[in-house]
């Protein structure tokens, strides 16, 4: 049963926008429980990575986003949100949470739910943009580009100036006009360091 405080939290989330919270070093998964409890929707996207011992290697989780969680609230009623432990700002400008595109946050969920190999990838200001015809990502766009011989697919949340890459094949790929405007004027108006 959730606290009294609590119980008026949101029936319908899909109603609110999404924010980008920022969390103590290492606690994502003590913020994305007590946010669960509390009754908010909130996503955390990992992938797996290898990590190598001198005696062993093993398969690990690691987030997407370090230090970040991702919850739909309403910024006017944040209390709850703000007091959950883990939590330690919201991100935005100044005092204002900042809403994150629900289409960012849809083109990383779909990424993570694809199966294909997903990474951290550095946030890029221009780009080819391009449309997925074929395979997992489907009707996804984003920006191609060439690591290593092999191309990769890179989706932003442009608000923490981060990005995700998944491998693709040539052949699944179109240019698209409209997203290259979309990325250039959104990198025109984000100010130098909006990241808190």
């Amino acid at each position: 049963m959730l606290p009294q405080q609590f119980a008026s939290v949101r029936e319908n989330c899909e109603a609110y926008h999404w924010f980008a919270i920022r969390v103590r070093s290492n606690q994502e998964r003590t913020a994305i429980a007590h946010l669960r409890e509390r009754g908010y929707q909130q996503f955390a996207p990992s992938f797996k990575s290898e990590r190598r011992w001198s005696d062993r290697t093993k398969e690990i989780d690691q987030y997407l986003f370090p230090g970040y969680v991702f919850c739909r609230f309403d910024p006017v009623d944040r209390l709850a949100v703000l007091t959950a432990p883990g939590v330690v700002d919201l991100v935005g400008f100044g005092k204002t949470p900042e809403a994150i595109p629900d289409q960012e946050i849809e083109r990383v969920r779909k990424m993570v739910e694809s199966g294909l190999l997903i990474t951290p990838y550095p946030f890029l200001n221009v780009g080819q943009p391009v449309l997925i015809e074929r395979g997992p990502l489907t009707g996804l766009e984003g920006i191609l580009v060439e690591v290593k011989g092999k191309r990769r697919l890179v989706v932003s949340i442009s608000l923490l100036q981060r990005s995700v890459s998944a491998e693709v094949d040539r052949h699944w790929v179109r240019p698209v006009h409209a997203l290259a405007l979309a990325v250039g004027n959104l990198v025109a108006e984000l100010p130098a360091n909006p990241v808190k």
